[in-house]
Formats: C-alpha cells, structure tokens, sequence
C-alpha cells in the first residue's frame, strides 16, 4: 500500500515539476531574445513537420 501512495504522488510531482520548468525556459526566453525563440519539444525539422529533404512547410 505504501508503494501505491509513494507512486500516486510521485508521478503528478513529476508532471508538476516538468511543467514549471517549461514555465522557467519560456520565460527566460522572452527576457532574453538574443537566444532566439523558445523550441517546443516534438517541433521543427524532423518531427511532425511533414519534412521532405531538408525542407520543412512554414
């Protein structure tokens, strides 16, 4: 039963945790444009993006 609570916390915790840090980084971004724009996990090139070559669709 203990394990079963460890895990009921931990992976919400988990989610919660990574959420932030997506929060942090676009944050962070937009105060420092120098970077460049923020890059969504899973998007551009190489992805979803429908690449044929090395071209991706705008």
């Amino acid at each position: 039963m203990l394990q079963y609570l460890i895990a009921m916390l931990t992976v919400p915790a988990l989610l919660i945790g990574w959420l932030i840090i997506q929060h942090i980084s676009r944050k962070y971004s937009t105060s420092h444009p120098e970077f460049g724009p923020f890059k969504e996990e899973g998007a551009g090139c190489g992805k979803n993006c429908g690449c044929k070559g090395n071209n991706c669709k705008k």
